[in-house]
């Protein structure tokens, strides 16, 4: 069975930072990068909020960077996923592809979270092509353009509210006749001039050419359909963190994000820390997930310094 001092799940900003400061700390950071290289952010294109990029970064480039970087400090860097894991003692065990065993002194999970989306086939086709779950990301390429959220709870509204400060005119397509968000949140949308509430509708199918997003095919309540023009169509529906490994483990909060300490990454299980995603619900930036990342690992180094010889 191999041993590590730390073991990185996941391979997305939050994991890679993770493993650049691990391993400059000569922790022997090993990272099995998980069921998506890369993480959340290749599902984009052109990263602009990213600092140190004054023109943008392709999301691939970027994430290949950290990977490299922190391959050149000596990060163990491989491919795999983590199916079991054994948390009620130290050194943790953890299964890999369910075959190879870890032993690991400490843990950072990075294993991010996956937005929700509808499951339509034109959806998958059009993403980051118009179609995108992260208005923060990518709302910047819609200025002065038609968008649509689809959502009614308080996440859509946040969404639809920051597209409307760059957008010439937000839809908000809502399966009910009524808003899940708060009283204060659906009273800013309602009052912002650019954004129309599209009540009792469900999108029945994305719409584009090869240049990307044209509008949205919607099926009300009453059977009928209705198409609108559309150039950017953004999902405000939720996300799942991939927790459901560490549950047996771990607190988790409602939602199934991993609760750790304020200003913190400790986990509910000393030696066992969290970053990025898989513990954020509220930002879900690649910068925040760095910079969680980069607590994960200073953490485990302190951890290591007072409790393995």
């Amino acid at each position: 069975m191999e041993h590590v001092k730390t073991l990185i799940l996941g391979g997305g900003p939050a994991g890679f930072t993770a493993a650049i400061y691990a391993a400059r700390a000569n922790l022997s950071p090993l990272v099995y990068e998980g069921i998506q290289p890369g993480g959340q952010l290749t599902t984009t294109t052109i990263v602009e909020n990213f600092p140190g990029w004054p023109d943008g970064v392709d999301a691939n480039t970027l994430m290949d960077n950290m990977r490299n970087q922190a391959r050149n400090f000596g990060a163990d860097i491989r491919q795999g996923v983590a199916t079991a894991v054994e948390l009620g003692r130290r050194p943790f065990r953890i299964t890999i592809d369910a075959e190879k065993e870890i032993e690991a002194d400490t843990l950072i999970i990075a294993t991010g979270a996956q937005a929700r989306y509808l499951g339509l086939p034109s959806e998958e086709k059009f993403k980051g092509a118009g179609v995108s779950a992260c208005a923060t990301c990518d709302g910047f390429f819609y200025r002065k353009r038609t968008v649509a959220v689809v959502g009614g709870g308080d996440t859509a509204c946040e969404e639809a509210l920051y597209l409307s400060s760059l957008a010439k005119k937000v839809y908000m397509i809502v399966r009910r006749d009524v808003f899940r968000a708060s009283k204060v949140m659906q009273n800013k949308v309602l009052a912002k001039e650019n954004i129309e509430v599209l009540w009792n509708c469900n999108t029945q199918e994305v719409l584009g050419d090869e240049n990307g997003v044209t509008g949205a095919r919607l099926l009300r309540k009453d059977g009928t359909t209705l198409d609108i023009a559309i150039d950017g169509f953004f999902l405000a529906i939720g996300h799942t963190p991939a927790s459901a490994l560490f549950a047996p483990w771990l607190k988790l909060d409602e939602a199934g994000y991993i609760v750790t300490g304020a200003k913190s990454s400790e986990t509910s299980i000393p030696g066992v820390f969290a970053a990025g995603d898989v513990q954020d619900p509220r930002y879900r930036q690649a910068v925040t997930a760095a910079a969680s990342g980069c607590m994960a690992a200073r953490d485990a180094e302190k951890f290591l310094l007072e409790n393995v010889n």
